[in-house]
């Protein structure tokens, strides 16, 4: 872990756990409630007093090993002592395509080679949304309500340049329901809602997030065993392309004991298949290949053992998901329903829902 800055003497010491939000299933509304874009990054609280800076990860770990150009914009745009909460991210920028998020690019900064991560800072560097400001030289700031704050900061940062950015906020709930629609086909993760009165209390969730809900039928080829014993720990989905060949797009994974151990039952005569798509899975991992198999070795965890038992893509299950990132599940999909009445080579990519192309850009210089 890197060390943290020994001379620092903001009002608020290093770490500082970051204000979270709960999951509501519509815009909140009240009066002077703040509405902004859901960013799909890593979140960050930046402390900088003078020379030193500290890059502070959700678990309160110091990240300023992987982000070295983030340490550098900070020194250059941010006041010289002050504590802003912001989400880092990555733009993929490509000719011929429009600008947006990608998860993926962001995480491969995490690395443990020092030479790795001076190369991706330079070819995939971050760009810093800034949307709370939690001090400012001398002055602890939590204790004043978000509208204070929030005015406080775009004041203290107007005029930054890219990748520095203050994140769009409107204070119209038409404007953020539309919001909500578009921002989507930038690679963004729905909506935050803030109270005007709210404080910043660390670890509490006391704003609100509104993301993007969606159901999918989905092939089940396969599983893991869960960690404490033989019982199903997730559930391995696949997809169909045009050319009828079955992807892997995620796992499902949040069960009870109980429905763990029911799962094994369910799944029993579906097992030991004489055939399986991703039969040559561990060629893939170490080879490579176009086709996205369950096998590869984790970025996240380095050797850990991601092998698992495959079975008779027969089954098909309905889904929850929020978003796909490429071709695959964002996020863990959520078991919804056994789907007997489908045929597994039904399950295509055809019967996602797409939101409409934007330019993260365009995002970025919106206002409300």
């Amino acid at each position: 872990m890197a060390e943290r800055p020994s001379g620092m003497t903001l009002p608020i010491t290093p770490p500082v756990e970051p204000m979270l939000a709960k999951a509501v299933d519509g815009l909140p509304e009240a009066p002077g409630m703040t509405y902004e874009p859901k960013w799909d990054g890593f979140r960050c609280i930046i402390f900088r007093d003078g020379d030193e800076v500290e890059l502070g990860s959700r678990t309160e770990k110091p990240m300023n090993r992987y982000f070295p150009d983030v340490v550098a914009q900070v020194l250059e745009q941010f006041p010289k002592r002050c504590i802003i909460d912001c989400e880092l991210v990555v733009i993929r920028r490509e000719e011929g395509k429009l600008p947006r998020l990608d998860f993926e690019l962001l995480g491969q900064r995490i690395h443990p080679a020092a030479s790795r991560v001076k190369m991706l800072a330079e070819t995939t560097p971050a760009d810093i949304i800034a949307f709370d400001i939690l001090a400012l030289g001398d002055d602890d700031l939590m204790k004043q309500p978000y509208q204070q704050r929030r005015e406080l900061l775009f004041k203290t940062l107007n005029g930054v340049r890219p990748p520095i950015h203050l994140t769009p906020i409107t204070t119209d709930a038409e404007v953020a329901r539309r919001w909500f629609t578009e921002f989507e086909g930038a690679g963004l993760d729905g909506l935050i809602a803030k109270p005007a009165d709210m404080l910043y209390e660390p670890g509490k969730r006391l704003m609100f997030k509104v993301k993007h809900a969606r159901t999918a039928d989905a092939v089940v080829c396969g599983f893991r065993y869960h960690k404490s014993g033989p019982i199903v720990g997730s559930l391995l989905l696949g997809l169909y392309d045009d050319e009828g060949v079955l992807h892997h797009v995620g796992v499902s994974s949040s069960f009870s004991l109980a429905r763990r151990k029911e799962l094994l039952d369910e799944i029993e005569p579906y097992r030991n298949p004489k055939d399986h798509p991703w039969a040559d899975w561990a060629e893939q991992a170490t080879t490579g290949g176009s086709q996205r198999m369950p096998g590869a070795v984790s970025r996240w965890t380095g050797k850990k053992d991601l092998s698992f038992e495959p079975l008779s893509p027969e089954l098909v299950v309905e889904v929850g998901y929020d978003a796909m990132e490429g071709d695959r599940f964002r996020h863990t999909a959520q078991f919804k329903r056994w789907r007997p009445d489908r045929e597994p080579q039904s399950c295509r990519y055809d019967q996602l829902e797409r939101p409409l192309k934007l330019s993260v850009d365009a995002v970025l210089e919106t206002s409300g």
